[in-house]
């Protein structure tokens, strides 16, 4: 589809034509002309909008749907159009459906079923078969089949040998291991922080040692096996400390934060509310106050909405057998904008792209069109009517958050 967007705020530092406002002309996919003012002269879709700003489009490197197995949760093609009007065109898919992604066909079946749509789906193999930290899966099939990552979506590997091992073959093509940081040990039955409100509310702790004792393991073994690590969904101040000393020692490793670990403490859980239950928890200001320190001397390289949809059935019971999980894609530019700049929110959604094996599309002529819409200052309460996931379990239902996406442009389709 060519189109032709009017006085759009370039938010691009890497783009000559950053905080200017501009006309941008899109034929066949890419950026034909950027100028003050471009007449349509061919008539073509004109897209003019209230304080418009565009930038690169913005990458998840951690989304879930469900399918298959789980499309109760959520649908591959609902979900990437969720993903589509929250301004991503390009998501990170997570193994954990039913079955588990743990095969090169079932990496073509969810590649299959992401044709056409103007959202990118990367796929992230199961590191271990059926994702039971036993036997590593076919990763080098996988690879080929298009899996950009390896991980056991929320599941620790328990055997230090099967981490170091995974590294050392994936070395061998590139490949990406993933590592949830969790002892579970340590954590035991813990299902929330271990603190002053676990203790007032009689739930089970999961200490920060639960978390950075993990880390610690895995960046010994990254260090002496070599490979590229990412270690996903950090949530700790510990963490921070001990992965910004490792790349100070130019270790390979990356890592991420959830976006609601930086909004919410767990003083939210007075009221045990089971939209809050979410695996790393939610910790302390202290914590929180590490992780964006951790992101604005980049310790932490990305973030993630950890889009995570879970059915009615599976939150609406007792705490104790809640699933873990919240939605996050609709909410994760809203709440980052109230944390950071416009600019450094803008940065961290569109970060991350090159560690899990794709391209970024500068706003330069020439370049392929690649682009997210959105007003950064308007303000509004978080509300049902603003989730367009098939499951509603969202942490950040009635929170004020800060600018409105309108869409993308993405593989020559708009998404408004």
């Amino acid at each position: 589809m060519n189109v032709l967007i009017k006085s759009a705020t370039v938010i691009d530092t890497s783009s000559k034509f950053h905080n200017q406002i501009v006309d941008v002309l899109i034929e066949k996919g890419k950026i034909s002309q950027i100028a003050k003012c471009i007449k349509n002269t061919s008539n073509f879709k004109e897209i003019e909008l209230d304080n418009l700003h565009i930038s690169q489009g913005w990458f998840d490197s951690s989304v879930c749907f469900g399918e298959p197995g789980f499309e109760d949760r959520e649908t591959i093609e609902n979900g990437l159009k969720t993903a589509a009007k929250s301004g991503f065109t390009i998501i990170a898919l997570q193994a954990n459906t039913n079955p588990i992604i743990d095969t090169s066909s079932d990496v073509t079946f969810v590649l299959s079923k992401a044709q056409s749509q103007p959202v990118d789906l990367l796929p992230i193999g199961a590191l271990t078969k059926n994702s039971e930290s036993v036997d590593l899966a076919e990763l080098f099939d996988m690879k080929n089949a298009g899996a950009v990552a390896f991980g056991d979506y929320k599941k620790p590997i328990t055997n230090p040998n099967l981490l170091k091992i995974a590294l050392q073959y994936a070395s061998n093509f590139d490949g990406l291991v993933c590592s949830f940081p969790l002892e579970q040990k340590i954590a035991g039955k813990g299902i929330v922080n271990e603190h002053v409100s676990s203790t007032i509310l009689g739930l089970k702790g999961s200490p920060n040692l639960a978390e950075s004792l993990q880390v610690a393991r895995d960046l010994y073994i990254l260090e002496y096996a070599g490979g590229k690590l990412h270690i996903p969904t950090i949530s700790t101040k510990e963490s921070v400390k001990l992965i910004r000393e490792a790349k100070q020692k130019k270790i390979d490793v990356t890592c991420s934060v959830a976006i609601h670990n930086l909004f919410l403490t767990d003083d939210v859980l007075n009221e045990f509310d089971t939209r809050y239950k979410v695996n790393p928890p939610l910790r302390t200001q202290d914590d929180i106050d590490a992780l964006i320190e951790g992101i604005k001397d980049g310790t932490i390289d990305m973030v993630t909405s950890d889009h995570n949809p879970q059915t009615i059935e599976e939150k609406k019971v007792e705490f104790d057998h809640a699933n873990y999980g919240t939605i996050g894609l609709e909410s994760a530019f809203g709440a980052l904008n109230q944390i950071f700049s416009t600019k450094k929110s803008i940065q961290l959604l569109t970060k991350g792209k090159e560690r899990f094996g794709t391209v970024t599309s500068k706003i330069e002529e020439g370049e392929v069109a690649n682009i997210t819409l959105f007003n950064p200052n308007e303000k509004y309460v978080f509300g049902k009517s603003n989730i367009l996931s098939k499951s509603k379990n969202s942490a950040f239902l009635g929170q004020e958050l800060k600018g409105k996406v309108y869409g993308i442009y993405a593989n020559k389709k708009i998404v408004l």
